[in-house]
């Protein structure tokens, strides 16, 4: 499949509403994508489409990087489960010196490099697995992902070791299951517009944390 030509095919440039100063490749309801349902795009060999969406807990995080730059500002960065690369483009935007996207759907790649197009920004990508690794990332960002149980498995002795190494480790999350009940440190809260037909409502309430 050419990965290029079906983001183009299937979404729009557009804003997200939190984060106005961004535009992304994004799927809305004209756009078949929005309407096929996941075994749909198994069948045709397309992992769940998250690069196409602009997630609450990734807009969360984008405008409290934007709204605190100092937050990345020179810093090397690592954006975990990127998908449309919203929260690298944030940080790059502020200032960081290096920025790297990983998410294991090689499609994130593809929409990424769009993405940082359409930004003027320049951001490394992986579609290897990170967790575990350590390269000496001075702040690692991870959007809306503790919304599976094996996954907070492996992230939080992850999260931890980088954050008592000295990174700083920042977390947007608008309520999902399996975010940690403890260990974290709120930092700020916005209320992010989303789709309801992706979300349970009009408005997520989001907040960013911080690993203490």
């Amino acid at each position: 499949m050419d990965r290029e030509a079906f983001i183009r095919a299937n979404t729009t440039a557009m804003a997200p509403p939190h984060v106005p100063e961004i535009r992304l490749m994004l799927a809305h309801e004209a756009h078949e994508l929005w309407q096929r349902t996941e075994e749909e795009l198994e069948a045709i060999g397309l992992p769940p489409p998250f690069w196409a969406f602009a997630w609450a807990g990734g807009q969360g995080l984008a405008r409290h990087i934007l709204d605190h730059p100092e937050t990345v500002r020179g810093k090397t960065v690592l954006d975990f489960a990127c998908g449309s690369g919203i929260v690298a483009i944030a940080a790059a935007l502020a200032g960081a010196k290096q920025v790297l996207a990983a998410d294991v759907d090689p499609f994130c790649g593809t929409a990424l490099r769009l993405n940082a197009a359409l930004n003027r920004v320049e951001i490394g990508f992986t579609d290897t697995d990170v967790i575990g690794t350590d390269t000496g990332w001075e702040a690692v960002l991870a959007g809306d992902v503790f919304y599976d149980r094996p996954l907070a498995e492996r992230l939080l002795p992850w999260f931890g070791a980088l954050s008592r190494r000295g990174s700083a480790v920042l977390v947007g999350d608008p309520g999902r299951a399996y975010l940690p009940k403890q260990g974290l440190e709120a930092v700020a809260t916005y209320s992010v517009p989303v789709t309801r037909a992706l979300e349970d409502a009009e408005v997520k309430r989001t907040t960013v944390w911080r690993l203490a």
